[in-house]
């Protein structure tokens, strides 16, 4: 074992408190006494200022590493420990001699070829004894010297603590000095603010004084931050470059860069700092091999604590992640300038799409309410409530169903109305529009366009214009893929660069396109599955005893496999995400963007699919594969396929939704994000025995890197975006069955950015900044799925409403042209004496009297007819309109949207002239730049020199300009 391995921090006495660990769990699980699982929490009124620093209190600490430390078995001090090691490991390096170097790399050589080929991860806290764990821990100890040496010499400043109050965590602390800041900035071409400040001006057009007043109106909306009371002023940015350092604002050189971009500087180095082989680089690999066992940047400081210094956390907790301030609009520069753009472009599409509901949820809440002032003079359903309604209906069922008289399905008939009404339609092609606009993410028709001209804003305002992503460093998972392609190979060709190839990844695409297909396939059973259960129950609840379960049949049934169908989607949700991730790993994507970008695809799907299976089976499926009494389809020669009730399938496909949608928002988006994080929260607490501390252990103060040790790491953005693009689907896809579908997500959004917000600033650790100018392949999604939003809306109103069927009985059969007689006209006749044998109802007299006729939802030929039971001409008619409604809606959405996208430029004129200012003012400022150099350059030179030099000068001053705007044209 290595000095390191063997080191660490005396084991806390384990006394008193250790016998009172299991009374503390048993009252924080059992009798809810939370109160002493914040006692136990690294509070955030603690003051962690020096974890903040080095133990110089002058070196920020600008990144953390974890490692697993061994407690010792003496008793050496933990501070005394802490400082040997750090020597330890460098006066090793230094003494390290070129044979024993060349012997330990063979060593390592061995023992990594061993862990990657047959031998699994050892984990410490089984307390394995013998060679196998000494090995384990002194190939990671070494490689960890190793990694850290590489470190040094890349310019980083290095201190080690293992004086942890966290036993068995050793931290490893980074600071990236000024010099090492300064180059890496220049290499990742980071644009930076000059010393020049220009005020941006406003136009004084009629549109921009009235902009301007509904501002000020608006003014006690926005948050009290300093960026919006400086939002007019901008100071002019420029790639930085270590030559040109004095045209930069330098007075404070502590904070010229600030803690996101030092923090994002150091994971780009350790990230491409090579460990030892040739195939072994970055901190990505060291932390699946369990070298290190988690990496972070700190943050700022407390949140909680009164009278502490002020810093962006605490000022984002109070104005953005707390829910008195829900009302107000996102401080989205303060979010962009502490977790970076990419997480700032995710809070403000959210914004942009929460703010871009209320109208829609205004439109759908009229369209509710038109429905219900006119529920009492909508002929069809007075029809059908009339008391002196006598019109029979054929049964339900075979066997245990009997006749029903038409009048009983009032209820459903006038509640179908509120959905199922005229401004149904105005609606639908609203939201289309809507869906549209905001479909492309950029999105078609206006919410595309107000969302490019807010991301260009944005793009502008955070000086992205000009950047592209650049090359990403290959995972750690594919450089072992191709180190083993490589070694598997001649030895005259292993010096060759290996990549992978279509060839190598056919398998893993074999299998990806099996288990999609096999997955998706599993979705369609279960719909099927509660398909039968539908017809089962429905059965069984006609043949009951109790007269109030057999008049509930129809309602009892619709929402419990409603409820059937929400618990399924959200136990495969998480199913189908594991399986996605597994399915993405097989395929060894190169990079983490290529990586993310496959598994959010396989995901989308198979959750969309999961989440709209049973919808679309209700929508257009449901009532359509019956057959006619006398000659019904069956499934299985027993399972009579589902009819829709007389107002349609509308209405259960408006208790499907609502359901479905409120359940998932409610269950899966809401309580599983707070409720999770605080069970992940309390297991950690528990597996690192700090109930077991001693309460003089538990009183002292944490430092910063202990705290964010405990909060949840970061996962990504791909599970707040996927819960919003299926909240999406739920918005735009039927919205004409489920009009208050907006509101809904408008309520669930207004929450879910205050719980996004104080998760992101208080319950994880602070993720890497990372630069995105937009938001990636969730713009391609959004805009497939507002695409086929139009075709579904088309294909709901025409084939599932009563809306084609109503406008063409009244404009060419009604005889006075109003509704009247509309109901018996939907209607078709059957003769009893022709059901199949056996398929009869076993209660004939069920009414009180013998039924020779029946009727049922059909346009169909009447039994006395040349051709009995045959689909009348009336079907075709009402075929034939429907189709023309779906192509006519589709084409009417499309032009209107195209005529919103020609109208409205995707980039504002105000930001076009901005712009356009900034490459002048950096003109301006490199010239008199080249001013300075040549007064000073005069000063120095003999006459004749002179003359030569304002020669050559006059003979490129035309050419000059022209190249600083070339080379600036990104800004």
């Amino acid at each position: 074992m290595t000095e390191e391995a063997a080191g660490g921090v005396d084991s806390p006495p384990r006394s008193g408190s250790e016998t009172q660990a299991p009374h503390f769990l048993q009252d924080v699980i059992f009798h809810g006494k939370f109160k002493l699982l914040k006692s136990l929490t690294p509070e955030e009124n603690t003051n962690c200022h020096y974890g903040l620093y080095f133990e110089d209190g002058h070196r920020r600490v600008d990144y953390v590493l974890t490692y697993p430390v061994k407690k010792p078995a003496g008793g050496r001090s933990s501070r005394q420990s802490t400082h040997l090691l750090t020597e330890n490991a460098v006066t090793r390096s230094l003494r390290r001699s070129p044979q024993n170097q060349d012997k330990s790399h063979l060593r390592h050589q061995h023992l990594e070829s061993m862990k990657d080929s047959s031998s699994p991860p050892i984990d410490m806290e089984l307390g394995l004894q013998g060679e196998t764990l000494s090995s384990h821990e002194d190939h990671k100890s070494f490689r960890r010297e190793e990694f850290e040496r590489k470190l040094r010499d890349m310019g980083l400043e290095l201190e080690k603590d293992e004086d942890a109050k966290i036993p068995g965590v050793g931290f490893l602390k980074i600071h990236a000095p000024w010099n090492v800041l300064c180059r890496e900035a220049e290499l990742m071409k980071l644009k930076m603010p000059t010393k020049k400040v220009y005020e941006v001006k406003q136009s004084s057009s009629v549109m921009e004084k009235i902009t301007c007043l509904f501002n000020k109106a608006l003014e006690p909306l926005h948050p009290h931050v300093e960026e919006i009371q400086h939002r007019f002023i901008k100071r002019l940015s420029h790639t930085f470059s270590r030559e040109k350092q004095h045209l930069f604002d330098l007075s404070d050189k502590d904070y010229f860069f600030d803690s996101k971009t030092r923090s994002s500087i150091v994971y780009e180095i350790l990230k491409r700092t090579k460990c030892k082989a040739k195939y072994s680089m970055g901190i990505t690999s060291l932390l699946g091999s369990g070298v290190y066992t988690a990496a972070y940047p700190l943050h700022d400081g407390d949140i909680r604590e009164e009278g502490v210094e002020s810093n962006d956390r605490k000022l984002l907790y109070e104005e953005w992640a707390n829910y008195s301030v829900f009302y107000k609009y996102q401080p989205i520069g303060l979010v962009r300038k502490y977790f970076g753009e990419k997480i700032g472009l995710y809070f403000a599409w959210l914004g942009l799409y929460t703010q871009m509901l209320i109208p829609a949820s205004l439109v759908g809440v009229i369209v509710f309410l038109y429905g219900c002032a006119t529920v009492d003079d909508n002929i069809p359903s007075m029809e059908i409530c009339h008391p002196r309604n006598n019109i029979t209906m054929c049964p339900l069922c075979d066997k245990v169903c009997s006749y029903w008289k038409l009048s009983t399905a009032c209820g459903t008939a006038r509640a179908s109305h509120l959905f199922d009404n005229p401004a149904t339609v105005f609606f639908s092609i609203f939201m289309a529009l809507w869906g549209e606009w905001r479909a492309e993410v950029q999105w078609a028709a206006m919410f595309m366009e107000h969302w490019k001209r807010r991301q260009m804003r944005l793009n502008y305002e955070w000086d992205l214009t000009g950047f592209e992503d650049e090359e990403d460093h290959p995972r750690a998972e594919y450089e072992f893929r191709v180190m083993q392609k490589s070694l598997s190979k001649e030895p005259v060709s292993q010096h060759k660069m290996e990549k992978l190839t279509c060839r190598d990844r056919l398998p893993a695409y074999m299998t990806n396109i099996v288990m999609m297909l096999l997955m998706i396939g599993v979705t369609f059973a279960i719909v099927f599955g509660v398909i039968l259960y539908r017809i089962s129950t429905k059965a069984a609840l006609h043949i009951s005893s109790n007269p109030i379960t057999r008049s509930h049949v129809q309602l009892t049934v619709k929402t419990t496999a409603a409820i059937i169908n929400l618990v399924v989607i959200l136990i495969l949700d998480e199913v189908y995400g594991a399986v996605a991730r597994w399915l993405t790993v097989l395929e060894v994507p190169k990079t983490d963007k290529s990586f993310e970008e496959r598994l959010i695809f396989k995901t989308f799907i198979l959750k969309f699919v999961n989440a709209f299976s049973p919808i679309i089976y209700i929508a257009f499926f449901r009532g359509r594969l019956v057959g006619r009494p006398g000659s019904y389809l069956y499934v299985f020669e027993s399972y009579r396929m589902e009819e829709c009730a007389h107002g349609g399938c509308l209405m259960e496909l408006c208790i499907q939704l609502s359901i479905t949608m409120l359940g998932k928002q409610l269950i899966q988006n809401n309580l599983f994000e707070i409720g999770i994080p605080k069970l992940k929260k309390l297991i950690r607490y528990i597996q690192s025995e700090r109930g077991a501390f001693q309460e003089e252990e538990r009183q002292k103060k944490l430092q910063r890197y202990e705290t964010d040790h405990f909060l949840e790491p970061f996962a990504g953005l791909t599970p707040e975006y996927m819960e919003m693009i299926i909240q999406f689907g739920f918005v735009t896809l039927f919205v004409a069955s489920f009009p208050l579908a907006p509101l809904f997500a408008l309520l669930n959004n207004i929450i879910e950015i205050r719980l996004d917000a104080k998760k992101f600033v208080a319950e994880l650790r602070r993720p890497v900044a990372a630069r995105a100018k937009d938001i990636g392949i969730w713009y391609n999604i959004l805009r497939g799925v507002a695409k086929v939003a139009v075709i579904i809306n088309a294909f709901v109103i025409s084939f599932t409403s009563d809306f084609i069927p109503r406008m063409v009985y009244q404009y060419m059969y009604s005889p006075d042209g109003s509704m009247h007689g509309f109901v018996n006209h939907t209607l078709s006749y059957f003769n009893v004496s022709h059901f199949q044998e056996g398929k009869e109802p076993m209660d004939p007299l069920h009414l009180g009297y013998h039924v020779e006729i029946c009727r049922y939802k059909d346009y169909r030929e009447p039994p006395l007819s040349a051709t009995p039971y045959e689909i009348s001409k009336e079907f075709w008619t009402v075929l034939a309109v429907r189709l023309a409604f779906v192509i006519v809606f589709q084409n009417v959405v499309m032009l209107m949207s195209d005529i919103v996208d020609w109208l409205i430029p995707d980039i504002p004129k105000d930001i076009t002239l901005q712009i356009h200012k900034e490459k002048i003012l950096l003109v301006d400022l490199f010239m008199k730049e080249e001013q300075g150099k040549i007064h000073i350059l005069e000063r120095t030179l003999s006459p004749s020199d002179k003359d030569a030099c304002s020669r050559s000068h006059n003979n490129n001053t035309t050419a000059h300009p022209r190249s600083v705007l070339n080379t600036n044209s990104n800004v």
